[in-house]
Order: C-alpha cells, then sequence, then structure tokens
C-alpha cells in the first residue's frame, strides 16, 4: 500500500489543517444534533401488541418504566432462518450499551417481524442479552417504514427513508425513537433509516480512522462465521 509520506513536522501541519476540518464538522454535527431533538413529534394513538419471552407486552409496555424509547428495526423475514448479516454486525455493539442507556432514562429494544422462537434461538447463537421482541402479528414494522408486502417488492416501489423507492427486501434496517409523557400518551419523535444508522455502528466509527477504511468489499459475515487469523 503506497502513500504519501512527509517529516514529522510536516505531518504535524498536515494533521493540524485536517483537524480544523473534523472541528468544523464536529460542531454542524451539534448543531444537527440539537435539530433532531427540536424536530416535532407526531402522536401515536394505533395499538400495538409484540411477543416477549414473558409474554404480550404493548408499545407502552417496551419502555419498561423509563420515558424514552430507541427500537432498531432488525431485518428478520418471518421465513428467514436466521437474522440479516448487516442487521447482525450493527446488533453485535448493542449488549453492552443497556445499563448507559438505562441510567438516562432511556430503554433500548431491537423488533423484528420473525416469530418469538426463532429471535430467541439466534439471540442465543450470537451470544446476545439485549431485549428482543416479535412483531409478527401487528402492523407495526409496515406503519413504521420498516417493512414491506410481497406486492411493494415485486413492484420495486415503496415508501422507504421517506421517498418512493425500490426497497429491496420484505424488511429493511432502521431506528425508531419514541418518547412516553406522564400521562403515558405516546410520540413518535424520530426514525433514520439505509445510512442513516451508520452513526450506531461503533466498528464502522473506528474502520473510519485506519487507512485501509471499511473494507466492505471484503464481505460480511455472521460474527461466528469469521474464521480468525491466530
Amino acid at each position: 500500500m503506497e502513500h504519501k509520506v512527509l517529516l514529522r513536522n510536516e505531518w504535524i501541519e498536515a494533521r493540524k489543517e485536517l483537524l480544523q476540518k473534523e472541528k468544523e464538522f464536529t460542531k454542524l454535527l451539534d448543531e444537527l444534533t440539537q435539530q433532531r431533538r427540536d424536530l416535532p413529534w407526531e402522536a401515536v394513538s394505533k395499538s400495538y401488541t409484540f411477543e416477549g419471552p414473558h409474554g404480550k407486552m404493548s408499545l407502552a409496555d417496551l419502555f419498561d418504566g423509563r420515558s424514552q424509547l430507541i427500537v432498531y428495526h432488525f431485518m428478520f423475514d418471518p421465513s428467514w432462518n436466521q437474522g440479516c448479516k448487516h442487521c447482525s454486525f450493527w446488533a453485535d455493539h448493542y449488549s453492552g450499551m443497556i445499563p448507559h442507556l438505562y441510567h438516562r432514562d432511556v430503554t433500548f429494544v431491537c423488533i423484528s417481524r420473525a416469530p418469538l422462537e426463532k429471535l430467541e434461538a439466534f439471540k442465543k447463537r450470537m451470544e446476545w442479552t439485549f431485549p428482543w421482541y416479535s412483531s409478527g402479528h401487528t402492523d407495526f414494522n409496515y406503519d413504521f417504514q420498516a417493512s414491506f408486502t410481497e406486492e411493494e417488492v415485486e413492484k420495486k416501489q415503496a415508501f422507504y427513508n421517506y421517498t418512493l423507492q425500490n426497497p429491496m427486501s420484505t424488511d429493511r434496517e432502521g431506528v425508531s425513537v419514541f418518547y412516553k409523557d406522564e400521562e403515558g400518551k405516546i410520540f413518535h419523535t424520530y426514525s433514520t433509516y439505509a445510512r442513516g444508522i451508520d452513526m450506531m455502528n461503533i466498528t464502522y466509527q473506528f474502520l473510519d480512522l485506519v487507512p485501509k477504511g471499511r473494507q466492505d468489499d471484503r464481505g460480511l459475515r455472521h460474527r461466528d462465521q469469521y474464521v480468525a487469523k491466530i
């Protein structure tokens, strides 16, 4: 791998120039984050029932006593035998963050259309500990732009990521955020899809620092399918 090489003092100057751009980006990111929090909300009046290890739960139940809820729409079509490898890549980062979110009044869950027994089996295989619920008997995934009908997939046209486009699959990745007030009213505050979830993948953030970058062309696998080098 050939690359431009500088003397120490020259490298410092080049790094300082990039640092200035990084600081500008950080400031813009802070402004965008505030705009995200200032985004108007929409009321959630429809009832949804999810299946979990301890039985059926409503959307309000998923908050688990907290006022804020983050839902990762995990791609797992009911006909599949394992979860999406890309969603699994993201999910490998979730279990360790749960205590930090709980401390800040935030509950995190994954939701998929696959039946609970498939979710539980795959969760055990991957050694994950985060909460994961099945929405297979509700319209939840469809209402929040994370699942699509066979007809939409066949026609290559569905409303995904806030525009009509080819959904590519019956299920797509995304994150939705909800807030529950003291009266128990639930509001949808934010959703993001496609490249919008890149910021939730800490491995990508580290790979963006190294010379070879993300190297997505090497092919992604489920974590337990990599052949480790000794």
